[in-house]
């Protein structure tokens, strides 16, 4: 396997990273156990499984070279030992308060970007395992088929293989040179737009003191479970799409917990980044991340939870009528335009301004509809983390899984002490939309 080097937008959460605020994702995984020993011998099975995947074999190195200076590459670590990255934990019997203290801690950067704790259960009728990957070697999908290929193989339909791409010679094809030059003066005009919806984004902001915070390092996780048809439910009698709802759903959960905490929810409306995918389906599987964004202001505000999701929806369709390359949320794009020295260079500038960008991340993760295993367990609920930007307190990620929607909140632990009353509230608010929508 060769060298590989990073994306623009790889090489940006490469060097924002940072001990207080490290830029992997997580997912914990919670699997049915048949004995006491489950646990033990999952962990058998993660490393030996992943001494046979080429991308976790992947580690991250610095380019110094001319033509890519300041860059950086991914490439096969010579030393590469599995059990330097699955490791088996004492049994516990708070799954997420484990997730919560090894979220916190960064990847060790000399060595392929991923970890596997396995945690058994004090019960022995359970066990969970944490993924972690640096956003540098994964996004959502990438991670997700890191993962599936060291759980038990799965009947998944056979991808049909991508047509080589046609030989180039050193120099460009004069006969494309008209498109380059609409598709060079496009993106420029596109990087305007982007830079200007910015701006305005941020006039007349009103921070919620909830959601930013001093950086402290520590993380806070918590996770919940709510019935997808529930959600249909809801969807059906409002109209909209299942990421309205679950937005949504959010926005209600944020207002029932500031009213619990004393911080009072009037007025408030914070902005969320809502990350959306850009690759295509043909393409899921290279690595290199592939995000834009939507920027929406959540109806925190609003005392009305029909009135929450008619907002949530209304903004999200304004967002989906321009594209996921317009508007202040397409930041990210910008990285293709930076150069790697600019990345390197500008990353604890860029880390410092995320909390001008948004105030909360709520992204969606996707996960294949069957069910899935390692060594026979079942796996019976899956929680994604999402990075906390700097300055921020909170960030959601959602799941769709076997008839559950899973919630995974990831809270800087000092300055949301109480992510569990969050968490309850995600389950209140969906019976609140519930019992409004039913006949």
């Amino acid at each position: 396997m060769t060298s590989d080097p990073l994306a623009p937008l790889d090489l940006a959460f490469w060097n924002i990273d940072s001990d207080r605020h490290p830029m992997h994702l997580g997912a914990l995984g919670v699997f049915a156990a048949h004995s006491p020993t489950a646990g033990a011998h999952a962990a058998d099975l993660l490393a030996a499984r992943a001494a046979a995947v080429p991308g976790l074999r992947m580690r991250i190195r610095d380019s110094w070279r001319p033509l890519a200076f300041g860059g950086a590459a991914r490439e096969p670590d010579p030393h590469f030992d599995p059990l330097d990255h699955v490791r088996l934990h004492a049994p516990t019997g708070d799954f997420q308060q484990a997730a919560g203290r090894l979220m916190q801690r960064p990847l060790q950067r000399g060595r392929p970007p991923w970890e596997a704790h396995v945690l058994p259960g004090t019960d022995g009728t359970s066990f969970a395992v944490l993924f972690k990957f640096h956003h540098a070697l994964a996004d959502g999908l990438r991670a997700l088929a890191l993962a599936a290929a060291v759980l038990d193989p799965t009947d998944l339909p056979t991808r049909r293989p991508r047509p080589p791409e046609p030989a180039r010679g050193p120099l460009p094809d004069v006969r494309g040179l008209p498109g380059m030059l609409r598709g060079a003066l496009s993106d420029v005009g596109r990087a305007l737009d982007i830079g200007a919806s910015v701006a305005v984004s941020t006039l007349g902001m009103k921070t919620t003191p909830a959601l930013t915070s001093a950086p402290s390092g520590s993380r806070r996780t918590a996770g919940v479970v709510v019935d997808i048809d529930d959600v249909h439910r809801i969807r059906k009698a409002e109209g909209g799409t299942v990421n309205d709802v679950v937005i949504a759903v959010v926005a209600g959960a944020l207002r029932r917990w500031l009213d619990q905490r004393g911080d009072g929810s009037d007025g408030v409306a914070p902005r969320a980044l809502i990350p959306v995918s850009t690759r295509r389906p043909r393409t899921a599987h290279p690595p290199g991340n592939r995000l834009s964004g939507y920027l929406i202001r959540l109806p925190v505000g609003d005392p009305d939870p029909l009135a929450r999701l008619a907002a949530v929806r209304t903004a999200m369709d304004r967002n989906k009528d321009a594209g996921p390359g317009r508007g202040a949320g397409a930041v990210a794009l910008l990285a293709d335009h930076v150069p790697a020295l600019g990345h390197r260079l500008g990353g604890p500038l860029v880390a410092q301004a995320a909390r001008l960008w948004f105030d909360i991340l709520v992204t969606s993760v996707p996960l294949p509809g069957l069910g899935l295993k390692l060594g026979g367990h079942r796996l019976t609920a899956v929680y994604p983390y999402a990075p906390l930007a700097r300055g921020q307190s909170l960030a959601v990620a959602v799941s769709t899984y076997r008839g559950g929607v899973h919630y995974g909140l990831v809270a800087d632990a000092e300055a949301v002490p109480d992510l569990d009353l969050l968490a309850r509230a995600v389950t209140e608010e969906v019976a609140a939309l519930t019992a409004v929508c039913d006949p």
